[in-house]
């Protein structure tokens, strides 16, 4: 089967500069008046519930040094470090615009920066870190994708690549190319991989999944298309994919780490009220925070993420 490979190196390398235009989950909770923190149980930043959700399973008050890949316009990690002051924090972007954003948002705390692409830095410089987060961005690493995907930007696939997708099939035993509208998340499978040979004790990952479930009491309130493949997400400048977690479970699982795997709506749960439950049912929104709270609540559950704890620690 012919590949074609999706990078969004370049955009974010060169033609970044706003994320306006992306609402992520976790912007999308900055704002203290937020209509989405409204529909929360609790009202709190997206960092602020994650962190509480992680002390469940995670001892954070043991966790020293932090690495966060990608890290946006620096939100999250800024959450983590007001509330345990201990931390000490490296910051990991390929975008210039970004890090700049970061380096603004986290200035009050001892942070290190660095500019580069996650999969050519060397999985070494990884051991010392306690914890390591990629939120939100799977989606932005390399993907195979099939011939009607490609556009004028999309370069075959090398044989280096189509290398490593031979070694994630037979090392894993993951089913992939099989079919072939199929588009396989090389780059996810590759960071989980190098994350876990380096040993990194805590790993949280999340993103949009192709494999997303509602639960039985949201069913009647929305729906959540999952092919089970990997789709295609138009965006300004670049497209990027929905993410398999089932292959980057297994590949933890092999490499020794239990698994965690939910939506983003575990930590973030929403109180159905009738506001929320208009919002969904009607047709089309009638106004501004109709439209803002059905896009909310449909990446509550479209959104997944993994928790890799290594060994057997729990």
């Amino acid at each position: 089967m012919k590949y074609f490979i999706n990078s969004t190196a370049g955009y974010h390398k060169h033609d970044l500069n706003s994320l306006g235009w992306e609402l992520t989950v976790c912007n999308a909770l900055e704002p203290i008046d937020s209509a989405c923190r409204k529909i929360l149980a609790s009202p709190c930043s997206f960092g602020e519930q994650l962190y509480n959700f992680l002390k469940k399973m995670i001892s954070l008050d043991d966790i020293r040094y932090v690495l966060e890949i990608g890290g946006g316009l620096g939100y999250l990690m800024r959450d983590f470090l007001t509330l345990n002051p201990r931390m000490q924090a490296r910051m990991i972007d390929i975008s210039p615009y970004l890090l700049n954003k970061q380096k603004e948002t986290l200035k009050a705390f001892k942070t290190d920066f660095e500019l580069a692409d996650i999969l050519a830095v060397d999985p070494a410089s990884f051991s010392v870190f306690d914890l390591v987060m990629m939120n939100e961005n799977l989606g932005d690493l390399p993907t195979l994708i099939t011939a009607q995907a490609k556009d004028d930007h999309s370069e075959p696939a090398t044989t280096q690549i189509l290398a490593k997708l031979e070694h994630f099939k037979n090392k894993y035993n993951l089913p992939l190319g099989l079919n072939e509208n199929e588009h396989i998340n090389i780059g996810a499978m590759e960071i989980v991989e190098k994350l876990c040979l380096a040993g990194i004790q805590y790993i949280y990952l999340g993103e949009h999944s192709c494999e997303a479930a509602v639960p039985e009491p949201i069913k009647p309130y929305l729906i959540l298309p999952s092919s089970g493949i990997p789709e295609m997400i138009s965006l300004k400048g670049h497209k990027e994919f929905t993410i398999k977690f089932s292959c980057l479970q297994k590949i933890a699982e092999m490499l020794n780490y239990s698994v965690q795997r939910g939506s983003f709506a575990d930590f973030l749960p929403l109180t159905l009220s009738d506001k929320v439950k208009t919002a969904l049912r009607i047709p089309t929104p009638f106004n501004d925070e109709q439209e803002i709270i059905r896009q909310f609540v449909y990446d509550l559950y479209k959104y997944e993420y993994l928790i890799l704890i290594k060994g057997d620690k729990s």
